[in-house]
């Protein structure tokens, strides 16, 4: 199922040789490889469309009249996805999500974006997809959830795509290295993917449901490693995929490597594990401010003691 580095390498602004960087950071512009000259990727880029099964028929992120159509960026000779709604291509993520919650012979559908509550009644989040199974009659038997998440990026992206848009070109460049737009998976993990797992995935296991995550491979190669078990045995799961190209076609296709099966405590645990730093720091740190105030320094950045009434 897991293709090679040498057939995950991008046709876009990359050599198929080894060692050698993208000479622009832009690898899919709204659906289609920058090198794809057809009409239907004109047309798209024209009219500003997605291609994949967005609300509505035009691209929204950032803006729904401006656009930032940027599906994937190169980094390191790999196609990156910057956008969730790109892993929505062909509904793949549905049904590989749909045969590890249910059983082959069940009947089932989506829901997308369906709010979450705590015991309180407190707003626990969106779950990106609901999957239900249900019977003859349309009454529900069983669910799960599949949440999907892309990697935020650090930099402009604003500024090559912008400069693209004006000519898009097969041989566009982007020379400026100033901020040059880069994956930033650490917040990617920190503050999107750890938050859900823990506000929406303990409520999900409470109920016993099972779970799904959809990411890409370099992304999830980021996180703690996770003890793997039999699917029989998961009640949750990463599905990995990567941007394979379609070479001839000249586009890149969403492409299923890997599935990694655990368990959400286990997962919860590792993932929310934060690495500690040097010890001896931290003690050094606090050595300083204790001195500090012992010798009555004031610091007017601290404001531990202020109080506003």
């Amino acid at each position: 199922m897991k293709k090679s580095k040498e057939e995950l390498a991008t046709t876009t602004g990359v050599s198929r040789g080894s060692g050698q960087k993208a000479t622009q950071p832009l690898s899919e512009v709204f659906g289609f490889s920058i090198d794809n000259r057809s009409k239907r990727a004109a047309r798209y880029r024209e009219n500003k469309l997605c291609p994949f099964n967005n609300t509505v028929s035009n691209c929204t992120k950032n803006s729904i009249e401006s656009p930032l159509g940027v599906c994937s960026v190169h980094h390191k000779q790999h196609p990156v996805i910057i956008c969730p709604i790109r892993f929505r291509e062909d509904w793949k993520i549905m049904s590989d999500a749909a045969a590890f919650i249910f059983n082959k012979k069940a009947k089932w559908a989506h829901i997308g974006e369906v709010k979450l509550k705590d015991s309180v009644g407190k707003h626990a989040g969106n779950i990106d997809h609901v999957l239900v199974s249900y019977d003859s009659k349309g009454r529900i038997l069983d669910f799960g959830s599949l949440e999907v998440q892309a990697v935020y990026i650090s930099g402009n992206l604003t500024g090559p795509f912008s400069a693209y848009m004006e000519s898009p070109t097969p041989d566009f460049s982007w020379a400026q290295t100033i901020k040059y737009p880069k994956p930033d998976y650490l917040s990617s993990s920190r503050k999107r993917l750890i938050p859900q797992i823990i506000a929406k995935g303990s409520i999900l296991k409470q109920w016993n449901k099972k779970q799904a995550v959809a990411l890409q491979t370099t992304f999830y190669e980021t996180l703690p490693k996770l003890p793997e078990v039999s699917k029989s045995k998961a009640d949750f799961a990463f599905f990995l995929y990567d941007l394979i190209p379609c070479r001839q076609e000249k586009r890149l296709e969403l492409t299923l490597q890997k599935i990694v099966y655990t368990q959400f405590a286990v997962a919860l645990e590792q993932i929310a594990k934060f690495e500690a730093g040097s010890l001896d720091d931290f003690t050094l740190l606090l050595q300083k401010k204790l001195d500090a105030k012992r010798q009555g320094e004031v610091n007017m950045y601290n404001t531990e003691n202020i109080v506003v009434e």
